[in-house]
């Protein structure tokens, strides 16, 4: 059946049944005012998300945007004119966008002129039925004159790759009270689509008789500020047939999105509800610096807006971009590498919900041999995807699945969920175990961390086998919980043997090697995945201070991030996909690793890069890739990348502050790193198991002193250890206030921060290492020429007769200069007292 054809067989389907339903603007309700706010110039260049369970609005901050009626792109090139009654000029409203507004329930975009101001308000609402309006746009209008406002659009009725999809769709019109709706056919008749606007009458629509020829489709919007100044016009879709299988009539699809019309402000509601109590539960932090606190929040909800509603379950989507002329909307599908690395992040904001649903969709998939998923789009289900090579493409998620049902269980102490699923856990393990080579995993079951490498694949990553020791760890204490003496000391000597064969990656000059082949033979370029053995806190690569002197160095640190091969390697390109461009899960990964090996700076510094992405291109999230050479994200790279955010919170909870839970042994880790210019630090809502924890940090004199307060008394230790499987003796009192006094150095230093610009090389002061001796520090600072750099001085007792070598003093203040010349210089800085 021809397109067009086809629409106006579907809208003469339910002409007859518009008389009881029609299309009227909504009364203009309040918008969530929520404190977590991102207000800033709209950035024509820059795109902006919108996303939710069943839903995606995704687009540019000049206001254009495609829009997702999860797993269907209904339409796309959504862009905005507007004609004012008397005035000749037709403004381009897209031309005009001037601020973006972000909160966690609905982002705006306003466009500002001297004769007109829109703004388009769009949230994706909690309590929609899949296909029915799962995201909504509202305009508000306010103009000094009557106008015509046109939204100017292309159909797509484009399932989510990889399902095929059934022609470019044919538009229909029907007049519904003031409005009308476009019907979208395809040339499967059972899989069509509806777009609605009050207050509006359609653009032109070719004749079928004449040539072939594809014209956006218009809702021109007829505006009298007299009528319409406390009025929003509501942007409304709906799909059915998905499966290409009879769903819906045309009938029965348009009186659903009448219903949805007259229920908009309740839809609004449902979603701004949800959020204005999100952080009841959640954690949320309280520092000096509000810009820190602001990104961790903003992780959560980034986090939360990738949660994605399916036939199969919840799951958690890799990340979110514009589609453009493809049905790819960035990686807006199931990964399972991404979901297990978030969990770590989960499970420290205490989202126990979210964890268990995201793993039960993993386990959905996990073969019968044990392996765990790797990819599932969310039209898998419409195409042979157990044959396509996705499924199970990447081999680290088995491992990882290991090791993050050990987290989940010591963070909500739920031993019932590893009973539940303990044979998906011992099945997951067995797979290790089975493909290794000298018995340690490798990449014959799939890519390790690499998806492509030069001059070849490797055979065993240092990623993978530094996985499988942290995995066997994990399965030896988890086998221990569920009395399975014998597998977990076999356990315990596979992760022996693994760290033993994991020194053995270390080179001559001190680093560790990317990857070992059959032959033996070690590719010895430096990169960052060697830090992935710091992630757990149980493994540490032995004599590896070269390593992270090189890390932090600008070799590998960027002033936005952590490159994954350093600037200077055979095969470095900064543009690559794995060869030396920046990601932000190498610098939480590189964070972790650096506040667990004591390098607390740099690891401050680290974490510092991820959160400041933050405000950088997707208000509110954290994109996936970024150049190694300039501060801009790849052209690519999915602006709202899910475990980008994850790395914002991970090494903050883990490292910065350094809590870590043991639920089933009482136990919560409390190292906290505060920068030496902090003076105190709190997180309310610490989760720990059912309850929830209140910490406190305030340096008195010489000591670090944490309270930690709870709603009712609860049996807890407080261990402050660098390792957090540190098994020794506990003191446990059951209470609802615990203190705890950490002794502080008479002496620490932090570097001034600074901002770095987009478009800006490598350029700021790093932070190498530090060591402290009797009544003495040394540190090392890789400066950059022609530069000056301050470094904070505390003291945290009264000193006398301290001295400075290699920098001056100004008060609280130490004053480093850099070299005359170009590129960096290391300085050494010594403090006697």
């Amino acid at each position: 059946m021809r397109n067009a054809l086809g629409a106006s067989l579907l809208c003469m389907s339910f002409v007859a049944a518009m008389a009881q339903g029609s299309l009227e603007p909504v009364s203009a309700f309040p918008l969530d005012s929520n404190s977590l706010v991102i207000r800033q110039p709209a950035q024509v260049n820059r795109p902006f998300s919108v996303t939710g369970q069943r839903g995606a609005i995704l687009g540019q901050q000049d206001g254009s945007f495609e829009l997702w009626l999860l797993p269907v792109k209904i339409l796309h090139n959504a862009r905005l004119t507007a004609k004012l009654e008397g005035y000749e000029a037709t403004i381009n409203l897209n031309d005009a966008a001037s601020q973006i507004e972000v909160r966690p329930d609905h982002t705006t975009i306003t466009y500002s002129h001297a004769a007109i101001t829109v703004k388009q308000h769009m949230f994706i609402p909690r309590s929609s039925e899949a296909g029915i309006a799962t995201a909504v746009v509202l305009f508000e209008i306010h103009a000094v004159h009557p106008a015509v406002i046109t939204l100017q659009f292309e159909p797509s009725m484009e399932r989510q790759w990889p399902a095929p999809n059934f022609g470019r769709p044919g538009a229909s019109w029907s007049n519904a009270g003031s409005g009308g709706i476009y019907t979208l056919a395809t040339d499967n008749s059972n899989f069509f689509g509806m777009v609605a606007m009050p207050g509006s009458k359609r653009g032109a629509i070719r004749p079928y008789q004449e040539r072939p020829q594809t014209l956006p489709l218009e809702f021109n919007i007829s505006y009298d500020p007299a009528r319409d100044d406390h009025q929003f016009f509501p942007l409304l879709a709906a799909v059915t047939g998905v499966s290409g299988k009879p769903e819906l009539s045309a009938a029965q699809l348009q009186a659903k999105l009448l219903e949805t019309a007259r229920n908009v402000p309740a839809l609004y509601r449902s979603t701004a509800e949800y959020f204005d109590h999100f952080f009841d539960t959640r954690l949320t932090v309280q520092t000096p610096d509000k810009e820190l606190d602001d990104a961790l929040s903003w992780a959560e909800v980034a986090i939360e807006q990738a949660r994605v509603s399916s036939p199969k379950g919840s799951g958690l989507a890799g990340g979110w971009y514009t589609s453009g002329d493809s049905a790819r909307p960035g990686f807006g599908w199931f990964f399972g590498r991404d979901t297990l690395w978030t969990l770590y992040a989960v499970n420290s904001y205490g989202d126990f919900q979210l964890s268990r649903e995201a793993m039960d969709f993993l386990l959905a998939h996990q073969r019968d041999d044990g392996k765990m998923m790797h990819e599932y789009s969310q039209t898998a289900a419409l195409v042979d995807w157990d044959h396509l090579p996705y499924l199970y493409a990447a081999a680290d998620s088995t491992p990882l699945f290991v090791m993050q049902m050990e987290d989940y269980v010591r963070a909500s102490g739920d031993l019932a969920y590893l009973r539940d699923h303990w044979d998906n856990v011992k099945r997951a393990y067995a797979f290790t175990r089975a493909h290794t080579t000298n018995g340690v995993y490798d990449n014959s079951q799939g890519t390790g961390w690499v998806e492509e490498w030069l001059p070849k694949m490797p055979q065993q990553e240092i990623y993978l086998a530094a996985l499988d020791e942290q995995s066997s760890e994990s399965m030896a204490r988890l086998a221990k919980l569920m009395s399975d003496e014998d597998l977990s000391s076999s356990a315990v000597q596979h992760a022996k043997k693994i760290r033993e064969y994991l020194a053995t990656y270390r080179t001559a000059e001190g680093l560790y090697s990317f990857s070992r082949d059959k032959d033996g033979s070690f590719d010895a370029r430096p990169t960052v995945f060697p830090s992935v053995a710091w992630w757990s806190g149980s493994l540490e690569l032995p004599q590896s201070e070269k390593m992270f002197d090189a890390w932090a160095s600008p070799a590998f640190s960027t002033d936005w991030g952590m490159r994954s091969m350093a600037e200077g390697a055979a095969t470095f390109d900064p543009m690559s996909y794995h060869h030396g461009s920046v990601w932000p899960l190498y610098t939480g990964w590189t964070a972790l690793a650096e506040y667990r090996a004591d390098r607390p700076q740099a690891g401050f510094a680290s974490l510092m890069q991820n959160i400041r992405l933050t405000w950088l291109q997707d208000p509110g999230a954290v994109t996936e890739v970024l150049s190694g050479k300039f501060y801009q994200p790849l052209g690519r790279s999915s602006s709202h990348q899910l475990w980008s955010s994850a790395m914002v919170l991970a090494p903050a909870v883990r490292g910065l502050f350094g809590l870590e839970s043991d639920v089933l042994n009482s136990r919560l880790r409390v190292n906290p790193e505060l920068p030496a210019q902090w003076s105190e630090a709190s997180l309310r809502n610490v989760p720990f198991g059912e309850a929830h924890l209140n910490v406190s940090m305030h340096r008195v004199d010489s000591g670090l002193e944490v309270e930690v307060e709870s709603e009712k008394p609860i049996d807890l230790c407080l261990q402050s250890s660098r390792i957090f499987f540190d098994n020794g003796p506990c003191e446990h009192t059951k209470d609802s206030i615990h203190r705890l006094r950490i002794p502080l150095p008479d002496v620490e230093v932090g570097l001034e921060e600074h901002v770095t610009q987009p478009g800006s090389v490598t350029e700021q002061t790093k932070f190498i290492r530090q060591k402290y001796g009797n009544n003495s520090l040394q540190f090392t600072l890789d400066v950059p020429g022609n530069k000056t750099q301050r470094v904070y001085l505390r003291t945290n007792r009264p000193l006398r007769n301290l001295v400075i070598i290699g920098a001056r003093r100004e008060k609280e203040w130490l004053i480093v200069e850099g070299n005359s010349s170009e590129g960096y210089s290391e300085r050494t800085i010594n403090i006697r007292w």
